[in-house]
């Protein structure tokens, strides 16, 4: 079965629905994090980094998203992949004014288990844990952005 969507085919990947696979990762608190937590729940993960421009561009986006949809269910979490040494992403987010949470040394987790190539990379997975679409966007405001939370809230 695969997703309905119907994008351009620049930046939105859709993909034949695949579970979310089994995961777990620390936040800088060294509190655990894991895949489960997150079961029948609308799910966005967000792959970035502290030093990537085009993820300091989508992320103000996001939030917005995610503070549109919580009352729906909506969750949303990062995951930092790729950093610098001594970079503290959860403080980054933080000075950025983002409402959600990143997770760290994610760099295993995305590429081997989500397929991440770059940066930014968004993952949508609705309730029943399924993979719905994966995009590389940067702009805040691509409607195609909503368009797939509706779908993973509604689903």
């Amino acid at each position: 079965m695969f997703t309905s969507f119907c994008f351009a085919q620049e930046q939105v990947k859709t993909t034949e629905l695949s579970k979310m696979p089994e995961w777990q990762l620390y936040n800088e608190a060294g509190q655990l994090v894991k895949s489960s937590d997150f079961l029948g729940k609308p799910l966005v993960i967000h792959f970035w980094a502290t030093w990537c421009p085009y993820c300091k561009k989508l992320q103000p986006g996001l939030d917005t998203l995610y503070k549109k949809y919580q009352a729906e269910g909506l969750q949303m979490i990062a995951i930092s992949i790729r950093e610098d040494d001594g970079a503290t992403p959860q403080k980054e987010l933080d000075s950025r004014g983002m409402s959600f949470k990143t997770l760290i040394n994610g760099d295993a987790v995305g590429r081997e288990l989500f397929n991440v190539k770059g940066t930014p990379t968004t993952v949508f997975i609705d309730k029943t844990g399924h993979i719905v679409a994966s995009t590389s966007i940067s702009d805040p405001d691509d409607p195609r952005l909503e368009k797939i939370v509706k779908y993973i809230v509604n689903q």
